[in-house]
């Protein structure tokens, strides 16, 4: 646990980087949900559901980033981004393995090691 108390900083900085890579989908919702999901969108209004999830993301990617170094901030930090992710990742477990297959695999694993290292940090510190 000490490992990771003393290690945080690192920890948020990088998950911050990975999550905020989801700001493509404010600019390419299309190729995102294509990526990620191997599905196509269609019409105005799935395009802007995408480009929201996507902004929202990488906002959370962002406060990670800034509360790697403002320490005050990180229990806020890591319970928001640490609430989302776990909803991502129960949304697709709960689809089956339809979308692992994709890259929402990856995103599932990287997400759950995230999750998991955010809340040994929130239960240490």
């Amino acid at each position: 646990m000490s490992f990771i108390v003393d290690n945080m900083q690192w920890i948020m900085l990088a998950s911050g980087l990975l999550t905020l890579t989801m700001a493509q989908a404010v600019f390419a919702p299309r190729a995102t949900a294509l990526a990620i999901f191997g599905e196509e969108i269609s019409g105005a209004a799935a395009e802007l559901v995408v480009r929201n999830w996507g902004g929202l993301i990488a906002g959370g990617g962002a406060m990670l980033i800034y509360a790697a170094f403002n320490p005050e901030w990180r229990p806020l930090a890591l319970i928001f981004t640490g609430a989302g992710k776990a909803m991502f990742i129960g949304l697709v477990l709960a689809r089956g393995g339809r979308f692992l297959r994709r890259q929402a695999g990856i995103a599932i694993v990287l997400d759950t090691i995230m999750v998991v290292l955010f809340a040994a940090y929130l239960a240490a510190a």
